[in-house]
């Protein structure tokens, strides 16, 4: 029997989990973020932050941080409670894929 290299198992891990589906983070978002921030993340008002062209490492951060309750919102800690890892990477992907918050330097 041929053994796999521990680091080529490790390597395959790591990238492998989590892969991004930009499409079921659309629908999801459809589902369950449009109604506040907007179906392609651009809120139409100032309550609901813009989450479009937001870098995915921070939303993702966001989200587990209302998940685990260590960012605190009564709406959000709800919304995040139920989310799966992948599901954060799917979201955090089709928000920061969109167009809108644009920083100028």
């Amino acid at each position: 029997m041929k053994r796999t290299p521990i680091a080529l198992l490790l390597l395959t891990l790591a990238f492998g989990a989590n892969a991004q589906d930009i499409e079921a983070g659309k629908k999801k978002a459809t589902e369950v973020c449009a109604a506040c921030h907007g179906p392609d993340g651009n809120s139409a008002t100032a309550d609901f932050p813009k989450l479009a062209g937001q870098h995915h490492d921070y939303l993702a951060k966001s989200l587990r941080d209302y998940k685990s309750g260590a960012r605190k919102d009564p709406v959000m800690n709800g919304f995040a409670a139920p989310l799966t890892a992948q599901e954060i990477a799917n979201l955090t992907a089709y928000f920061a894929s969109q167009r809108g918050l644009q920083t100028r330097y």
